[in-house]
């Protein structure tokens, strides 16, 4: 199953969207938080993620034919509401299929996946506090700024 418009798709990754799904989060962390990545360290977390449904799945955007876009999906479970909180991350489009609703296509159809299922009661992201337009974004498609903060741990020694 997939969601689309005249220009736009969105539809589950494949292991055939490996290189694509690597570049783009490699433009996305370049681009969003001024990071290099270790691109072999994010090939093996791409291709684990690939080869197996329970850490996440991904979804990718086309745009007139081309991958311009994707997302990966990740699910908490939350004992308070009795259901999966799905995470949205690494979510990448590239510059010039912005604002042509490739993002929306994404949003759209990871609702659809989360309707189909019947348990997951949230959708949750985080952004950078900085990156307005993709929070204007969020907003527009009914997501709201939680009351929470987010707190991180650095990462355990021998990773």
């Amino acid at each position: 199953m997939e969601t689309s418009s005249s220009r736009v798709r969105a539809r589950a990754a494949t292991s055939a969207d490996f290189r694509v799904l690597v570049e783009f989060n490699l433009s996305m962390a370049r681009e969003s938080e001024g990071l290099e990545l270790d691109r072999a360290r994010l090939e093996r977390g791409v291709e684990a993620a690939l080869a197996d449904p329970g850490r996440g799945f991904y979804l990718v955007a086309e745009f007139d034919g081309a991958p311009s876009g994707c997302l990966l999906v990740t699910a908490e479970w939350s004992d308070w509401r009795n259901g999966w909180a799905w995470w949205i991350q690494s979510v990448y489009v590239m510059p010039a299929a912005r604002r042509h609703g490739v993002y929306s296509a994404l949003h759209r159809r990871v609702l659809e996946l989360a309707r189909e299922r019947g348990d997951v009661v949230a959708l949750r992201l985080y952004v950078e506090r900085n990156n307005l337009p993709a929070q204007a974004t969020y907003r527009r498609l009914g997501m709201q700024e939680s009351h929470y903060l987010m707190f991180e741990a650095s990462e355990p020694p021998g990773r």
